[in-house]
């Protein structure tokens, strides 16, 4: 059977910051593919829409989802507007499923424009709930250097610098992996990417 692997690509980024770990991440039988949507300029709902659209385009039986940060919350508006998607594991790294302090901090602070659309039903916590006995990876960073850091200094511990590891944990989540890398480098790392390799073979992390 084909399989295919969609990376999401999350809040102010292009996709093109998901190739290195798509490169890693591609082995024999697996095609990767690279979604990539407007972050501040549609919600993700719409987003979602989108996404289900690119999936459908796909020749392939299977196909899993690998997502970052915002692209995460992106995947469950898919479920939840889209349920019937081809099998296929579902990993996020870094996304704040519980909400974002940070980005409840921007909108406290009036300067919630700076995010866009990406907070309806996004990041302030209010997105979808996960379709139940759906699998959900989770790989969360503890590294502390990130925006988030720089504009809330009291962002809960451990943290990425931009995403608490608590944000990243929810009784959806039946897999999470906790590694010593800040929120971008979640995409970049080499044993992020073994993970992720790992999970998407066989539903477990090495």
């Amino acid at each position: 059977m084909k399989q295919a692997a969609v990376l999401v690509h999350g809040l102010y980024m292009t996709g093109v910051d998901m190739r290195l770990l798509g490169s890693r991440i591609r082995h024999d039988g697996l095609s990767v593919h690279y979604f990539r949507y407007s972050s501040l300029l549609r919600t993700p709902a719409e987003n979602a829409d989108r996404l289900n659209q690119f999936i459908d385009s796909l020749e392939a039986d299977i196909v899993h989802l690998v997502a970052h940060s915002l692209g995460g919350i992106v995947v469950t508006h898919l479920f939840d507007r889209h349920p019937q998607q081809r099998p296929g594991k579902v990993l996020m790294l870094g996304t704040p499923l519980t909400g974002s302090a940070t980005a409840v901090t921007l909108v406290q602070r009036r300067l919630g424009l700076f995010l866009g659309k990406s907070i309806q039903r996004g990041l302030l916590g209010d997105r979808p709930k996960w379709p139940t006995g759906k699998a959900l990876g989770m790989i969360a960073g503890d590294r502390g250097l990130g925006l988030g850091k720089m504009i809330f200094r009291q962002l809960p511990k451990p943290n990425d610098g931009t995403v608490a590891l608590i944000e990243t944990t929810s009784p959806e989540v039946t897999d999470h992996l906790r590694v010593p890398h800040s929120h971008f480098g979640l995409i970049f790392a080499h044993p992020v990417a073994l993970a992720v390799s790992s999970y998407l073979k066989s539903g477990e992390f090495l």
